[in-house]
């Protein structure tokens, strides 16, 4: 029976196919596989971690590697991004960049020069020793911000990394490394860039957008730092002269004002000089000033950062009309109609200290090189221009409910359509003081264009050549009828001179606009 049992399970074994038979286990094969899964997993892993880490590294740096900083007088945001090339971006905006190839490594450094702090402007200003304390503090500032901006960004991209790690894995210890890497990317990443920083780079700058001209509109920069270091050195004397020069001119027995004078002060065409409005303030004080009149010019690139030039304004105290000229942006003219006792004029009129001053800004915005009066030439476009908005104030002129005692345009070829609406015009932009007659109109009465020279000496432009532009003012002295009596010339030697001369014009026939011989021109 047994023997029966064994032969049939037999024949039932040998009808099973031998492949549809289960293998034997092997032990060793699945330690080998189980070994292969756990290696493919941790290696999965680390590169999970890896990635997690340079994501939230990359999204760290862009986040938080931001600082805002004092550099000298600026108001600057300096921030890190990756980088495969390294160096470093100045923006001046609107004006362009300077790029700077400062440092190796994957990150690049951006410096965005802001605003002026007005209050360190002027401190700059009335202590002119303090121009080379702040040259050589703008170094420690820069050092200071930069080690500030690595400390916020290695803080920024671990913290990121480590919310980031916790919210992907959901496990502590994956998250853990995931930090500890991006603490040693962060930071041999900004190791590299201080390992090889090159200082000489600031003397090699590429330039970018308007700043492209910049050689040529500020020449040597060295030389023009050396210039205006001199000036700011003399400028406590120039003011000293001014006092003086009005104690003398007051005495002249050429033209006495009345009790009832109306003084007005011409400025024009300041160009960002700083020391200008220090000697509009001494004339201010001095000659006893009632109106300001400022015929544009009064920045270089009307951007943003220039806007806190125009602040000083406001501490005139004395009303500031103002037109805006071709170097003048529509956020120029806002920052000046921003001051307290500014008024900008823009095809309109106004009435100050008895006087109704009629004005309209320069058609154009052309603040590069090439438009300056020096190199520009008037095409036929450009005259038609003028012409139009001289057409146009006429106009508003004319319709006056009050008859207009001034009207002023930036450049004088506007002042053509003026001629018989009213007894003088001022104007600016060619940076030479002139005074002419316009052609008469018949049956009107003649007009007088008055061309102030460059109140600012033209700015950093006054420094290119080898004898600097003065800085020029007049006062206008108008009797109680409004009519011009007689005017002071004021003249500043330019940079790096101390001359102050005043030249005293009496008019002879206040209705015919037409001066007297020049008076002796008392110099100190």
């Amino acid at each position: 029976m047994d023997g029966q049992e064994n032969e049939e399970h037999a024949n039932r074994d040998e009808a099973v196919p031998a492949t549809d038979r289960a293998p034997r286990p092997a032990p060793r094969r699945d330690r080998a596989e189980r070994t292969g899964r756990r290696a493919l997993r941790g290696t999965g892993v680390i590169l999970a971690v890896l990635a997690v880490a340079l994501v939230g590294v990359v999204i760290g740096v862009l986040a938080g590697g931001r600082v805002s900083t004092d550099i000298g007088p600026f108001q600057a945001d300096l921030s890190v991004a990756p980088s495969f090339g390294g160096g470093t971006t100045v923006d001046i905006p609107p004006l362009g960049a300077l790029l700077l190839d400062s440092h190796d490594g994957p990150t690049h450094l951006t410096v965005e020069l802001g605003a002026l702090d007005q209050s360190r402007t002027e401190a700059l200003l009335d202590d002119p020793a303090s121009i080379n304390r702040a040259s050589q503090s703008a170094v420690d500032d820069v050092r200071e911000g930069v080690l500030r901006l690595g400390l916020r960004t290695l803080a920024s991209a671990v913290l990121v990394t480590l919310l980031l790690a916790l919210l992907v894995f959901r496990d502590t210890r994956r998250a853990a490394w995931a930090g500890a890497l991006a603490l040693v990317v962060t930071a041999g990443s900004l190791g590299a860039a201080a390992a090889t920083i090159r200082p000489e780079a600031i003397e090699e700058p590429r330039y970018e957008g308007l700043l492209v001209n910049a050689p040529a509109i500020v020449g040597d920069a060295r030389r023009i730092a050396n210039d205006y270091s001199r000036y700011a050195e003399q400028l406590q004397r120039i003011v000293g002269n001014v006092s003086q020069l009005y104690t003398t001119v007051s005495s002249l027995p050429v033209y006495e004002p009345a009790p009832g004078t109306t003084r007005v002060l011409h400025v024009s065409d300041m160009h960002l000089n700083p020391t200008g409005w220090q000697l509009i303030r001494t004339v201010v004080e001095q000659f006893g000033i009632d109106v300001v009149i400022d015929t544009g010019d009064i920045t270089d690139w009307g951007s943003e950062p220039e806007a806190s030039y125009v602040g000083s304004i406001g501490l005139l105290k004395k009303p500031y009309v103002y037109i805006r000229g071709n170097h003048d942006s529509g956020r120029t003219a806002a920052a000046v109609a921003r001051q307290p006792n500014a008024i900008v004029l823009s095809n309109t009129t106004t009435t100050v200290a008895g006087l109704t001053i009629a004005g309209i800004g320069d058609p154009r915005f052309t603040p590069d090189k090439n438009t300056s009066p020096a190199g520009s030439g008037l095409t036929q476009q450009t005259a038609d221009q003028l012409i139009g908005v001289g057409d146009q104030l006429a106009t508003t002129v004319r319709s006056s409910p009050r008859p207009v005692n001034i009207a002023l345009v930036h450049d004088p070829a506007s002042a053509g359509p003026l001629s018989g609406t009213c007894p003088l015009v001022l104007a600016g932009h060619t940076h030479d003081r002139q005074v002419s007659k316009l052609p008469e109109v018949p049956g009107k009465g003649p007009t007088q264009l008055m061309v102030q020279g460059s109140t600012g000496g033209a700015g950093l432009r006054g420094l290119e050549g080898e004898k600097p532009t003065p800085l020029t003012m007049t006062v206008l002295y108008f009797d109680k009828d409004k009519l011009l009596q007689a005017y002071d010339d004021i003249t500043v030697g330019g940079t790096g001179q101390a001359q102050v001369n005043l030249e005293r014009h009496v008019v002879e026939d206040p209705q015919a606009g037409v001066p007297a011989p020049v008076t002796p021109t008392p110099t100190r």
